[in-house]
C-alpha cells in the first residue's frame, strides 16, 4: 500500500553510503524513461533478480519518482533503494486494478520491504451436502462440492464442536457415502442420539428433509424460529405424555443453546460481517478479526503481520486488509478499530471482488463499538502474550548459544530427523525454528531414494518445494543405502539440502543457512554429517547431535559435538527442555510424513503406473476382474471387454503386463 512498508524483522544499520545508493537511483531513473504515468504496479528488484518491494500508484511515472530523492526517504527506503538494481512495471486499466494485483504478487513474492501476513491459512467450513440424505461435514479448501457451505470458521476445533453440537440437535449423519450405502445396522452415534441411522430406515426421506430444513435454518440465522418451533414440540409432546420423547426434544434444544454459549458475543442486526482490530506495542502489531454469519459469531483469530516498527497502524491495516482478502470473499460490511489508509480505494476493491456492495466501517458508539472494543481487547491480550513469549524465547536462544559456545543467539536453527520400519518408506525431514517460534513454511520433507542422487522433491503440506538438490551429491552419500541405514539417510538428506544451498544461496544473503544444526541421534549421526560438510566444504556450521538417554528417559539426553566429550544438562535447565521441544516437533514431523507415504502405498495399485487410468477405468477394470492380478492375467480380448477400455488401452494395459512376453 504505502511507500513506507517495510521488514520489521530487518535491524538497524547506519544509512547506504556512496555507490550502493547512486546504482540504485540511477537504475530507478533508467526505468523512469520508459515508465507509463498510468496506473499500475512496480516491483523493485535486487541485483539477484528477487523482488525487494512490491508498490501500486496511481500514477506510476509520478510515485516511482519519488524515489530518485534518497534525501527525502526514511532510512529503511533509502537502503531499499541502495539495494535495486532494476525494475518492472505492469500497467492497469485502473487503480483497484493495481491494488488487487499487488496484494496477489506481494502474498505470492513475500517481499521484505512490505508489510507481509504469514499466517493466511484457508478458513474451513460447515458443509451441508446435497443428495436424499444431506450429511454435515468439515470443509477447506475450493467449494466445489454441491450444497450449502456455512462460515468461515477461526478455527478447525471451532467446526468440529459445533458439528458435534448440531448432530445432537438435527441428527444429521456425518458419515461418507460409501459406508452410508453399506450399513445393515446403526452405528455408535445413533445409540449416543447423534444420528437418526437414515441408513437403515430408521427415519423416512420425508422425516430426515424436516431435520435438514431445521438445521439450514439455524445455520442461516433463523435459530430463534427454530428453538421456539422444538420448544413448542417438546410441550405437545409432553401434554400427551409422552415424556420420553419430550426429554429427547429438550436434550436438541440444550445443543443449539450449547452452540450459541460458545459464541461469546453476539449482536442483533448484524447478519454477516467481520470486525478487525488493530493494536500497536513495541514496534509490532496484532490484527484481531471475529467472524459473524447469519446473525451468528463464529470464532476470531489473531494475527501478526511483518512491517516496519516505525509504520503508522492506519497502513499496516490497510495492507493487511488488502493481503487478508485476496483469496476470500469478503462479507457486506467490515467493522474497524482505525480507518486504514487508501480507506475509498479498499473499499471499491472489496466491492468489486464480492460482487456486491461492501462497507467499510470505523463505528464510535453504541453496539457495534462495542464489538470493536472487544476485539480490541483481544488483540491487546495476544500481542502482549506474543511479546512475551517472544522475549522468553530470546533467552532461551542466548541460553543455547551459550550452551554449545555459539558466538551468537541462532536465528535459524534446523533439526533433521529420519523415519522409516525396517528400511520401507523411508523420509527425511527438517523442521525450523527461529527467534519466533517454529516457521513452519521452511519445514521440508525427503522422499529417501537410496542412491544419494538428486531427485524429485515429495509432496509438502506446508510449503511448495522440497530441499532436492539438482548438484550431484557426495561420494559418501552416492552408494545405494542398506535398508534402515540411518547412517546413510541422514548422509542423503544434508547433501541434498546443502548442495542446493550452496547453488541457491551461496553467498548466504537470503536467510537460508542455518545458524545451527540439531540432528537427532549419536556419534554415528554426527559423524555422518560432519563427513558431508567436510564434503562440501562447509565448516561454519555449528553442528550438534542429541541422543535419548538410557532407557531413552527424557532428561538424560546426551549431547554430541565435534572434537568435544558428549555431556549432558541438569535435567531442569530451562534450555534442556527447549530442544527436547525442538527434537520432538522433528520427529513429530518426520513420523507423520512415514505415515502418510505408508497409507498412500497401500492405497496404490499396479493399475495405477499405467498411462490412461484413471480412476473410473481403474474401478471399471477391478469391477469387472475382481483384482489387479486379475487384470494382469487377461487376455487382451478379455480386457476389450470392459466397459469404457477401448482397443487401444487395452492394448495398453496387456503390454505393460506382458513386456517380457
Amino acid at each position: 500500500m504505502s511507500d513506507l512498508e517495510d521488514d520489521a524483522t530487518e535491524p538497524e544499520a547506519t544509512l547506504p553510503q556512496g555507490g550502493g545508493l547512486a546504482q540504485g537511483v540511477e537504475a530507478i531513473r533508467g526505468a523512469l524513461r520508459t515508465m507509463p504515468p498510468g496506473p499500475g504496479v512496480y516491483r523493485m528488484l535486487d541485483r539477484k533478480g528477487d523482488a525487494l518491494y512490491v508498490g501500486k500508484a496511481r500514477s506510476l511515472r509520478n510515485r516511482v519518482a519519488n524515489y530518485t530523492h534518497p534525501a527525502a526517504l526514511s532510512n529503511r527506503l533509502r537502503r531499499m533503494v541502495a539495494e535495486t538494481r532494476a525494475m518492472e512495471v505492469v500497467v492497469t486499466h485502473t487503480e483497484v486494478e493495481a491494488l488487487l494485483l499487488e496484494n496477489n504478487l506481494i502474498k505470492r513474492l513475500m517481499p521484505r520491504y512490505n508489510v507481509l501476513l504469514r499466517d493466511d491459512k484457508s478458513f474451513p467450513y460447515i458443509h451441508l451436502t446435497a443428495g436424499d440424505f444431506p450429511q454435515i461435514i468439515k470443509h477447506r479448501g475450493a467449494k466445489s462440492a454441491p450444497g450449502d457451505y456455512f462460515g468461515p470458521f477461526a478455527s478447525a476445533g471451532a467446526v468440529a464442536r459445533t458439528i458435534i453440537a448440531l448432530q445432537r440437535a438435527f441428527l444429521l449423519r456425518s458419515c461418507s457415502d460409501s459406508i452410508f450405502s453399506t450399513r445393515t445396522r446403526p452405528c455408535l452415534l445413533y445409540q449416543i442420539k447423534r444420528c437418526s441411522a437414515p441408513c437403515v430406515g430408521r427415519i423416512d426421506k420425508p422425516g430426515y428433509d424436516r431435520l435438514v430444513e431445521e438445521a439450514r435454518g439455524f445455520l442461516t440465522g433463523r435459530s430463534k424460529e427454530v428453538q421456539e418451533r422444538l420448544a413448542l414440540r417438546m410441550q405437545e409432546l409432553a401434554d400427551r405424555l409422552d415424556f420420553e420423547s419430550a426429554a429427547f426434544v429438550r436434550d436438541r434444544i440444550r445443543a443449539l443453546t450449547q452452540v450459541q454459549g460458545r459464541q461469546d458475543i453476539s449482536l442483533e442486526g448484524i447478519e454477516d460481517a467481520d470486525v478487525i482490530a488493530a493494536h500497536q506495542a513495541g514496534g509490532h502489531t496484532c490484527v484481531q478479526v471475529f467472524f459473524f454469519r447469519a446473525g451468528q459469531n463464529w470464532g476470531n483469530r489473531a494475527y501478526f503481520p511483518s512491517h516496519d516498527r516505525q509504520m503508522p497502524i492506519e497502513e499496516v491495516l490497510a495492507a493487511f486488509l488488502g493481503q487478508f482478502f485476496e483469496n476470500k470473499l469478503p462479507p457486506k460490511l467490515v467493522l474497524l478499530s482505525h480507518a486504514p489508509a487508501d480507506a475509498a480505494l479498499i473499499e471499491e476493491a472489496l466491492t468489486a471482488q464480492a460482487g456486491g456492495r461492501v462497507e467499510l466501517a470505523v463505528p464510535q458508539r453504541g453496539d457495534k463499538r462495542k464489538l470493536v472494543e472487544h476485539a480490541l481487547l483481544n488483540a491487546r491480550e495476544a500481542l502482549g502474550r506474543r511479546l512475551a513469549e517472544s522475549e522468553t524465547q530470546l533467552k532461551l536462544l542466548a541460553g543455547l548459544a551459550e550452551t554449545f559456545g555459539l558466538d551468537a543467539p541462532p536465528h535459524r536453527i534446523e533439526v533433521y530427523d529420519n523415519s522409516h520400519i525396517q528400511g520401507s518408506h523411508a523420509v527425511g525431514a527438517m523442521i525450523v525454528a527461529g527467534p519466533e517460534g517454529f516457521i513452519k513454511n521452511a519445514y521440508r520433507k525427503f522422499t529417501i531414494r537410496g542412491d544419494g542422487g538428486a531427485d524429485q522433491p515429495a509432496e509438502s503440506g506446508l510449503a511448495a518445494a522440497i530441499e532436492a538438490s539438482a548438484e550431484p551429491a557426495p561420494e559418501a552419500a552416492a552408494s545405494p543405502l542398506t535398508p534402515g541405514d540411518d547412517y546413510g539417510m541422514m548422509r542423503e538428506v544434508l547433501s541434498r539440502r546443502f548442495a542446493r544451498a550452496l547453488k541457491e544461496d551461496p553467498t548466504r544473503e537470503r536467510g537460508t543457512w542455518p545458524d545451527l544444526l540439531l540432528i537427532d541421534g549419536g556419534a554415528g549421526q554426527l559423524t555422518a554429517a560432519q563427513q558431508v560438510l567436510a564434503d562440501l566444504g562447509i565448516d561454519d556450521v555449528p553442528l550438534v547431535a542429541i541422543a535419548k538417554g538410557p532407557d531413552r528417559n527424557a532428561g538424560r539426553e546426551r549431547f554430541f559435538r565435534p572434537a568435544r566429550e558428549p555431556f549432558s544438562l541438569d535435567p531442569r535447565d530451562p534450555v534442556l527442555y527447549f530442544l527436547q521441544r525442538l527434537r520432538d516437533e522433528a520427529h513429530r514431523f518426520a513420523i507423520g510424513t512415514h505415515r502418510a507415504r505408508r497409507a498412500k502405498a497401500i492405497g496404490s495399485s499396479p493399475l495405477d503406473e499405467i498411462a490412461g487410468i484413471g480412476a473410473r477405468r481403474k474401478k471399471a477394470l477391478l469391477h469387472h476382474f475382481g483384482s489387479a492380478r486379475g487384470v494382469a492375467r487377461a487376455g487382451l480380448a478379455d480386457l476389450e471387454r470392459v466397459e469404457g477400455i477401448s482397443k487401444a488401452v487395452a492394448q495398453r494395459i496387456y503390454d505393460h503386463f506382458h513386456a517380457e512376453a
